[in-house]
């Protein structure tokens, strides 16, 4: 079983529109509404891959209950942690690029103009209580019994400390079950400290995090201050992976248009299967690259499209 941290879990809400008037009105096309959070994200692709998955992390108020609804809807197991504040919503408008004619959608849900472009917006998350988080701390420590690999990921809510990801990674390793770590800012900085696994950052997280030098230096300074292994996902250009048995990129044949919004937890959920098989780092990277790009196509995130997936997976060239 391959268990997720999802501390600042959120009800996403995807808005697909042809395309936006940011003085008008807007005619939306479609609306996803499901749980979300970058570990629900993650798990949902893991479930797609047929994996045993565990979703845990912090859910509270009306909100919290709707998140794990939808996830006993999907099928996906879960083990949260209650808190008394409402849990977070978040919203994404992806813009198409196509032009609407006539009051009518210009474009069929989902496609993608060339033109497209997305927005995210985020809610800082509920207030959360230093015993709320060390109950959390205690799930997360009996969870790991059963547990091949952890992913941690995603921002934190208000209140949780920011070291938090470096504590749960620890406790990972205190059990002998690897741990992936995706974040950003503080928690990110904080994170090798619990000498994780594998550390992913995206190339803007990492150049955060450790301003000096180009992304191989950035990722060589996480992983002396403990991480294992770092890799970075740098968007069309592909993967830059540090590892004990080398440097390794992966370099993508195409850039695929669409919504980027979960790609990364696609690449994770990658990662995380690799850690399980113990697959060498370019074939690990080559399906976590792959899984990333097929994200991309997909209208919500925590979905990939399976016929890109297929395409570009033997094209991807590690160097």
């Amino acid at each position: 079983m391959i268990l997720t941290v999802t501390l600042n879990a959120a009800l996403d809400v995807t808005y697909q529109v042809p395309r936006v008037d940011w003085d008008g009105v807007n005619r939306v096309a479609a609306v996803h509404r499901r749980a979300g959070g970058k570990g629900v994200n993650v798990a949902r692709v893991l479930a797609a891959l047929g994996q045993d998955v565990l979703v845990t992390g912090l859910a509270g108020g009306p909100t919290g209950q709707a998140i794990e609804a939808d996830l006993q809807a999907a099928g996906l197991p879960h083990a949260f942690v209650g808190i008394a504040a409402d849990s977070r919503t978040t919203l994404v408008v992806a813009d198409s690029g196509q032009a609407v004619a006539g009051g009518e959608q210009g474009s069929k849900g989902g496609e993608r103009g060339s033109g497209g472009q997305t927005a995210l917006f985020n809610e800082p998350g509920p207030e959360v209580t230093a015993v709320e988080f060390g109950r959390m701390v205690g799930r997360f420590t009996d969870l790991l019994a059963t547990a091949e690999a952890v992913v941690i990921s995603g921002s934190l809510p208000r209140g949780v400390p920011l070291d938090a990801y470096a504590t749960l990674a620890a406790v990972a390793a205190e059990h002998g079950v690897p741990a992936i770590v995706d974040a950003d800012g503080e928690p990110l900085r904080h994170a090798p400290g619990g000498r994780p696994s594998i550390v992913k950052p995206n190339a803007e997280e990492l150049a955060r995090a450790v301003p000096e030098g180009g992304p191989e230096e950035g990722a060589q300074a996480l992983r002396g201050r403990g991480a294992e292994s770092v890799v970075v996902s740098m968007g069309a250009d592909g993967l830059l992976a540090v590892t004990p048995e080398g440097i390794f990129r992966a370099r993508m044949p195409y850039k695929v248009e669409g919504n980027p919004t979960g790609a990364g937890d696609s690449l994770v959920a990658g990662l995380a299967l690799g850690l399980v098989e113990r697959s060498p780092w370019p074939e690990r990277l080559i399906r976590a690259a792959a899984l990333g790009a097929a994200a991309v196509a997909a209208p919500v995130a925590g979905d990939f499209d399976r016929d890109v997936y297929a395409d570009i997976h033997p094209r991807i060239v590690i160097a």
